[in-house]
């Protein structure tokens, strides 16, 4: 297995996918000892907790208030540090592999909408609350389901996995339309 895609310089998509495989197996063993129940790789609930740390410092009396928070509570955890890294582990891939660069409007965007900053900007934002959504309806994102889900075989995360991958091809298409 090659370490690099000779494509692109980047790093092989096989490579990084058995990395990515390998700590979802370690993080469901390791959460089991330290943790006494089996805890597994996701992000939507961190995004939904950060908000919630957020909130908190604002306003803490409606999330005391709020039903939700009352359930799940509010807490920095080993999957909120996981996405955190998930962060810094693209900045330092993208570092080491030299594609970093520092862009307001990527090419593919600015081709099909112009250089606006403002209307990525918004696009960026109101595509990230149809995704939020989106994965609380499906209970978990992409990477629960995808990773976890599907590494359990659960039949709810196949189909919702494959949802995600479908309405995505669809929305792609309209938004960029086809490539000749």
């Amino acid at each position: 297995m090659r370490l690099r895609n000779s494509d692109s310089g980047g790093w092989s998509p096989y490579f990084a996918g058995a990395l990515v495989g390998v700590l979802a197996i370690l993080s469901a063993y390791a959460t089991t000892a330290w943790l006494g129940k089996t805890s597994y790789l996701g992000a939507s609930t961190t995004f939904v907790r950060g908000a919630g740390v957020i909130e908190q410092q604002l306003v803490p009396e409606h999330v005391q208030a709020n039903e939700y928070f009352t359930q799940q509570k509010i807490r920095i955890d080993w999957q909120f540090m996981l996405v955190l890294g998930i962060f810094a582990g693209a900045l330092l891939a993208s570092a080491t592999d030299k594609s970093f660069k520092l862009e307001s409007v990527p090419p593919i965007w600015e081709k099909r909408f112009g250089p606006s900053i403002g209307k990525r900007a918004a696009g960026a934002f109101l595509g990230g609350i149809v995704a939020m959504i989106g994965a609380r309806l499906a209970d978990g994102c992409p990477s629960g389901h995808g990773l976890s889900g599907m590494m359990q075989l659960s039949v709810s995360s196949f189909v919702a996995l494959a949802m995600f991958f479908a309405v995505g091809i669809v929305v792609a298409a309209l938004i960029y339309g086809r490539r000749s």
